[in-house]
C-alpha cells in the first residue's frame, strides 16, 4: 500500500510536465500554478520517499541553480518567464545526475524544436500547416516565438527515470 502511495506521488512530476509542455504550445504560456504545483508536491514525495537532508538540500541546490540559469536565459531573451520557472521547479525534482540528463536532452529536444518550426514557418509548408488547428497555424506564423515548455517536458521526461526519487522508489520496493 505504501508502494503504491510513493508511486501515485511519483506520476506528479511527469503529469505536470505535460500540461506544461500543452499549454505551451497551444498559447504560448505556462501558468505559474504549475511551476507552484511542481515545487509544493517535491517536499512531500521525497519526503515520503524517504530522502534525508543531504539529498534534500542537493535538490534544492540544483533547483536554486536552475532557476538562475532560467532567469538569466529569460533576461537574454531566450526562453519565456513560464519556461524558466518550470526548468528550475523540473530541476528540483530530478536531483544528481538525472539533471546531467535533463539537461542535454532540453538542449537537443530545443534545437530540433527549432528547426521544425523553421520549416514549418517556411513558405513551402507554412500554408499546409495553417490548414490545421489554429494553435498550429500560430507555430507556423514567422516571428513568434518558440513553446520551449515543450523541450523541457521532453528533457524531463527522459531524465526522470534516473531521478534520485524513481532510484529510492525502486529500492523501497526491493525492500
Amino acid at each position: 500500500m505504501i508502494a503504491q502511495a510513493q508511486a501515485v506521488l511519483l506520476v506528479v512530476c511527469p503529469a505536470l510536465l505535460i500540461v506544461a509542455a500543452l499549454k505551451d504550445v497551444t498559447t504560448y504560456t505556462i501558468p505559474n500554478w504549475i511551476s507552484l504545483a511542481l515545487i509544493a508536491a517535491f517536499f512531500p514525495t521525497a519526503l515520503v520517499l524517504g530522502l534525508g537532508p543531504h539529498a534534500l538540500g542537493l535538490h534544492a541546490t540544483i533547483g536554486f541553480g536552475a532557476l538562475i540559469a532560467g532567469m538569466t536565459m529569460f533576461a537574454l531573451g531566450w526562453i519565456g518567464g513560464g519556461d524558466a520557472k518550470v526548468f528550475a521547479a523540473t530541476a528540483l525534482w530530478l536531483g544528481w545526475p538525472a539533471s546531467a540528463t535533463f539537461l542535454l536532452v532540453t538542449a537537443l529536444a530545443g534545437g530540433v524544436l527549432a528547426v521544425t518550426l523553421l520549416a514549418m514557418r517556411s513558405i513551402l509548408l507554412r500554408r499546409y500547416v495553417s490548414a490545421g488547428p489554429a494553435w498550429l497555424s500560430r507555430l507556423a506564423e514567422p516571428g513568434e516565438n518558440v513553446p520551449y515548455g515543450l523541450a523541457i517536458c521532453i528533457g524531463g521526461l527522459a531524465a526522470f527515470p534516473g531521478s534520485t526519487l524513481v532510484r529510492a522508489l525502486a529500492t523501497a520496493a526491493l525492500l
